[in-house]
């Protein structure tokens, strides 16, 4: 299977290793792709494992992304910029037979020792 967050490379050689193991992710950039990526796969306990406790969705809130997630066509993550502690980002998808896109300048930190996702400015 290739990976949603760069058809270039397969899952189980990019991704996977972040949504099996969250310490292995180096850096933002990594962590945004892995979150990208378990968007288009519905792995909403990755996105609460990768999402800083202090912005973390509810439970409620989560089972009403999974959903979400499930019903909408994912068509590509573009990376525009990438530092230490933020990653600029449109992620594009199909939603009622619309082309939508969310675009964003995510930050991140590190929390019990390991990369999430803080918020986005």
């Amino acid at each position: 299977m290739k990976c949603p967050c760069n058809p270039n490379k397969l899952y189980k050689n990019c991704c996977k290793k972040a949504h099996d193991d969250i310490f292995s992710v180096k850096t933002s950039e990594e962590l945004m792709r892995s979150r990208y990526s378990a968007f288009v796969l519905g792995n909403t306990d990755y996105l609460h494992k990768s999402h800083h406790s202090s912005t973390r969705l509810s439970n409620r809130e989560y089972k009403e992304l999974k959903k979400w997630t499930k019903s909408v066509d994912w068509v590509k993550l573009q990376i525009h910029n990438s530092t230490n502690n933020s990653v600029e980002f449109t992620a594009f998808f199909i939603e009622n037979g619309n082309l939508e896109t969310i675009k964003e300048y995510a930050t991140f930190c590190k929390e019990n020792n390991h990369w999430v996702y803080l918020n986005a400015v």
